[in-house]
């Protein structure tokens, strides 16, 4: 693919099977592109240097093949349908591989020979009497449905599941059902794995006979911690792409403002974490409202924000290319000093300023405060979207596994965190931006602003609580058939920190039981799953219909009930909202912040204490009485608020 070409779908599906999410998210904080972590890969992510796996490197490959890079061609792309084909090597990345296996772990069809191990060569060595006997003996308990669901490469291939499985699909990690996980067998049972032996086979004809286990049980939460990049290293890759990426001259920038919407004399100046019109999510879709609020009173609005994404604020030394966007429209890419010249060069002495920091990750706050006053900004509104004023864990996440409650700076419990020892550059950072500007805290919610208010001590001009968006009750919802099951339903991106590990486990622990039914609403699923999928698209204009696409879909569904089951503290969570206006309860655990808040206090469904209290509810049906019918729901429209411009008309009202 040309450099300039926007990747095919095909191209996106497979990158898709073997990218690894996790390690590129943890990578790129906030990659969420409207066609997902793929689609910001391809368009803007390699071209920064992010790697999409951790047996892969973007700059390594493009370094050993120098035709590749003159060519201007995606290299992940390349190696996966062409390169590996030719015999060229896979580099590793410089953040390290999380699995020794690699590609085993994405789920592809090979693994560099150089990553093999001599038990795992000994395996490919096997004769065609061996394959029929390991086949008789695993067929009425492999899972061909699942394998090709879970494994549509294969399944686009035509190729037979057991086959493949039984030839090569163990070695590269790929499981036979959902219920067996090759790598933990393999991890458990060092002696399978140094026999070169497939897993699966050794468990269905002694390993189960033995007592061994099918899949460990550390669960979700230690998979997370296996694949944890420290954050010093997520620091040096941003450096490292920061320095990496050009930037543009002032003159795009002149251009740009002498054509601004309302000439800049009435200007709103708003910060974030990532480019707002690129990636979708709930800070980018309130930038998005934020945005068309204050053309709604004449304002421009100026977003500033990384131009490559950072796991934390900036300290003074560190620098960092900043991307403009202009009344929705990107500029480009400018280094601090120039926007500065820019902005000021520009902006007529007189008109109306507003400012509002939504984040302050990638940001230098001493930048901020400067870039405001050369404005005649001196105060403005810091939204709590997270916690990163109290933590470099900007979630409250004790290595990203365990809610931490923000203990004291300097406590034992953060000096087992992998965040501990960077909370102070957070903390002392924010401090900078609020001795410089007088900022008001807006907080989406009163549980969100509690916490922040006993966890910090940052000195506020004050404080107000904004909800995002508000019920208004239009009458009852609909009722499924009286003879329906109950319906769970998972609303969003299946990843683990909203709580997918823990919907599928119930997926597949209640598969059998008639009491119960499952659903997944989102952009994308995990195939081969007892899980009905619907798919829904969030619209990126917050004005157009699809807006509230995922409130229809979970009515059309008719959920019973929604399980959001973060394992961080949400500061507001409209999917919880979105889940009682379609109609449905909503299943949730004490440690989920504003979602635990919503639920209990407007008895919109049951606050559990923890996964062990789920499946007991579960087992003895006490869930069901969230059921529809039992419930007799209302159903609600959503107003949705247009944030810092509905304060800002406000406070101008009040003067």
């Amino acid at each position: 693919m040309a450099s300039n070409a926007p990747p095919s779908q095909e191209m996106q599906r497979i990158v898709s099977l073997a990218m690894d999410a996790g390690f590129y998210r943890a990578a790129r904080p906030g990659a969420e592109a409207a066609d997902g972590l793929v689609a910001d890969y391809l368009v803007e992510g390699w071209r920064q240097g992010c790697d999409p796996a951790p047996w892969f490197s973007v700059e390594g490959y493009l370094e050993a093949n120098p035709d590749v890079r003159a060519a201007g061609v995606e290299p992940f792309h390349h190696y996966l349908t062409q390169g590996r084909h030719e015999g060229r090597e896979a580099p590793a990345s410089a953040t390290g591989l999380r699995h020794q296996l690699g590609p085993v772990a994405a789920g592809w069809d090979f693994a560099p020979s150089r990553l093999l191990t001599p038990a795992e060569r000994r395996a490919r060595r096997r004769t065609p009497q061996d394959l029929a006997d390991e086949r008789a003996s695993i067929a009425d308990a492999f899972d061909a449905l699942f394998y090709l669901a879970a494994n549509p490469d294969i399944a686009a291939a035509g190729a037979d599941a057991l086959d493949h499985f039984l030839r090569s699909g163990w070695i590269e990690g790929r499981n036979p059902t959902a219920r067996f996980s090759v790598g933990d067998y393999l991890t458990m049972y060092p002696d399978v794995a140094a026999a070169g032996m497939n897993p699966f086979v050794h468990y269905i004809r002694t390993g189960q006979a033995e007592g061994r286990r099918p899949l460990s049980d550390l669960g979700f939460r230690h998979d997370i911690l296996a694949s944890l990049v420290p954050v010093d290293r997520r620091i040096a890759a941003a450096k490292a792409r920061a320095a990496a990426t050009p930037v543009a001259d002032q003159a795009r920038l002149d251009a740009a403002f002498a054509s601004a919407r309302f000439g800049l004399r009435d200007l709103h100046l708003t910060f974030s974490h990532d480019d707002h019109t690129a990636h979708i999510g709930g800070v980018q879709l309130c930038l998005r409202r934020e945005g068309l609020g204050f053309a709604r009173l004449g304002f421009d609005h100026l977003h500033i924000h990384p131009a490559t994404p950072w796991p934390v604020m900036r300290e003074a030394g560190e620098t960092a290319p900043m991307g403009v966007v202009l009344n929705g429209l990107p500029v480009g890419v400018f280094s601090a000093d120039t926007i500065l010249a820019a902005l000021t060069a520009a902006a007529p002495e007189t008109g109306r300023r507003t400012l509002a920091i939504h984040s302050l990750l990638g940001h230098a706050p001493g930048e901020v405060v400067n870039l405001a006053r050369a404005l005649g900004v001196t105060e403005g509104w810091f939204w709590l979207h997270d916690f990163a004023s109290l933590c470099a864990g900007y979630h409250l996440m004790r290595d990203d596994v365990a809610d931490c409650g923000a203990p004291p700076a300097g406590s034992a419990a953060c000096g087992v965190c992998a965040y501990g020892p960077h909370r102070a550059r957070h903390v002392e950072g924010h401090r900078v931006l609020f001795e410089g500007l007088s900022l008001t805290v807006a907080s989406p919610s009163e549980a969100t602003l509690a916490l922040w208010r006993r966890a910090g001590d940052l000195p506020a001009a004050g404080v107000v609580v904004e909800p995002h968006a508000t019920l208004n009750q239009n009458g009852p919802a609909p009722l499924p058939a009286p003879d329906a099951p109950f319906r769970l339903a998972f609303a969003g991106l299946p990843q683990a920190h909203k709580g997918w590990p823990v919907f599928r486990a119930l997926a597949l622990r209640f598969e059998d039981d008639q009491r119960y039914a499952f659903t997944h609403l989102g952009a994308r699923t995990e195939g081969g799953l007892p899980v009905d999928f619907a798919s829904v698209m969030v619209a990126e204009d917050p004005t157009a219909v699809g807006t509230n696409a995922m409130q229809a879909g979970l009515a059309e569904s008719l959920a019973d009930a929604v399980l959001i089951w973060p394992l961080c503290r949400e500061t507001f969570s409209f999917t919880a909202y979105e889940a009682v206006a379609a109609g449905a309860a909503v299943i949730t655990n004490i440690d989920s912040g504003n979602v635990a808040a919503f639920t209990a206090e407007g008895e919109h469904g049951v606050v559990l204490a923890d996964e062990s209290a789920l499946i007991a509810a579960f087992e003895s049906g006490e869930i069901l009485a969230l059921a529809r019918r039992a419930r007799q729901p209302a159903a609600y429209d959503l107003a949705f608020g247009a944030l810092t411009a509905d304060l800002a008309a406000r406070r101008s009202l009040a003067q």
